[in-house]
């Protein structure tokens, strides 16, 4: 059932509130709800392409989705998982097609290395407990050999190289876990990694304008990026992920694809992805099956019940220029017990009425997502501003998820 035209009206008019003024609010965000029949039942931009921009935002424009793409990833990490391509479990096989993990040792508080316990396997890179970080989250790793020494947005694989900042299998970390699954989905398939989502993942859905490589009609729709600053005003600033975008025909074989961070989209083509997932692996649009059901319902099973507390550790501002310190991931009333799937975070309930296991993650430049398969609706809030955790963009997504539950209960 569509939204009625009441609840379109006020949608609407909270997505222009927030984006009402370029150069305090939003600049600019687009913002798309599907259901599981992959109908959408809220699309809306608003504001600008960037705080520089004279430029509406629109539905076209395309934007860097950066840790979004891990969901999709996953997704097909697990088709090959389906095939016995790969296998979440076995160190041996993802250290073989790897031989870097093999090698790798774990940073201490002390700045010395010590030997890894255990195997690294498909699982712990798929839930984050291999043990990887990333710079602009972790002081440590970032001022590993006097801060020279990774940057995980150059396109380079030798920047995803890193020590570990934990023990595998001790303990959640975020870091470049997933970079490490494309790395292994790459070897094990022969294909590049945005090869093979183009061939299995993103053309079986009939999406056109998501890519680790945005051609030419793409980038020329792309959302400017923007920097808040300490005082709470907006300017523009470079894209991050830059590689992708100035390469040339030659030099693409040469780019990481970032498992990561990667991909680029137009946020329609990105809902298409969840309403999959709503509709148990099957497209409700094209009507080809990406995942069994089985798999859909691994992916959304909590991977970590040992670390109950994970998004409690908080996030530091190593790199404040990137994120903004976070003390808690997701608080909940009560503090129940976190979760993680293969990929995103699990909610365990939550103020906007969504339900225990909806899926969720983000995206560095404020892009944030959720999949709630028991009440069959999700969406995508996207704006490009950095540092993460951006104080307005975290209202609007609330706002707009609230505003949907209390619209789905009215029905």
């Amino acid at each position: 059932m569509p939204f009625s035209s009441d609840v379109i009206k006020k949608l609407k008019r909270t997505v222009d509130a927030a984006c009402a003024d370029p150069h305090d609010d939003i600049p600019g965000a687009s913002v798309v709800v599907v259901g599981r029949d992959g109908k959408e039942l809220f699309a809306h931009s608003a504001g600008k392409r960037g705080t520089t921009s004279s430029e509406p935002m629109t539905l076209d424009n395309v934007f860097w989705i950066a840790s979004c793409t891990k969901m999709a990833v996953g997704i097909a990490c697990m088709q090959l998982v389906e095939k016995g391509v790969l296998k979440l479990d076995d160190g041996e096989q993802i250290e073989k097609l790897c031989p870097e993990l093999k090698e790798v040792k774990v940073l201490q508080d002390d700045g010395t290395l010590v030997e890894k316990k255990r195997k690294i396997t498909l699982r712990m890179l798929l839930n984050h407990t291999a043990g990887f970080g990333y710079t602009f989250f972790n002081s440590k790793l970032r001022d590993y050999k006097n801060s020279i020494s990774f940057d995980e947005f150059s396109g380079s694989l030798k920047d995803i190289v890193q020590p570990l900042i934990r023990q595998p299998g001790e303990g959640w970390e975020y870091g470049v876990n997933i970079d490490w699954a494309g790395v292994a989905l790459e070897r094990a398939t022969g294909l590049s990694l945005n090869e093979y989502l183009q061939k299995n993942v993103f053309e079986p859905l009939g999406l056109r304008t998501i890519s680790m490589f945005p051609s030419e009609g793409m980038r020329k729709q792309l959302a400017h990026m923007n920097t808040r600053k300490p005082d709470g005003s907006l300017i523009g600033r470079n894209h991050l992920l830059r590689a992708p975008l100035v390469a040339d025909a030659d030099e693409i074989s040469r780019i990481l694809n970032s498992g990561g961070a990667g991909c680029f989209s137009k946020p329609s083509d990105y809902c298409q992805i969840i309403a999959t997932l709503l509709n148990d692996g099957t497209s409700p649009t094209t009507g080809s099956k990406i995942l069994e059901k089985s798999t859909v319902d691994e992916m959304f099973t909590n991977q970590i019940p040992e670390f109950p507390d994970f998004g409690r550790q908080g996030i530091v501002d190593a790199k404040p220029d990137l994120t903004n310190p976070i003390p808690e991931i997701y608080p909940v009333p009560g503090n129940p017990p976190q979760g993680w799937g293969l990929t995103f975070m699990l909610s365990n309930g939550g103020h906007t009425g969504r339900s225990k296991g909806t899926g969720f993650w983000a995206g560095l430049p404020n892009c944030w997502w959720w999949c709630d398969r028991e009440k069959g609706v999700g969406g995508l809030v996207c704006t490009q501003i950095l540092p993460f955790g951006d104080a307005k963009v975290l209202g609007l997504w609330f706002d707009v998820e609230t505003q949907v539950y209390q619209a789905l209960d009215v029905k």
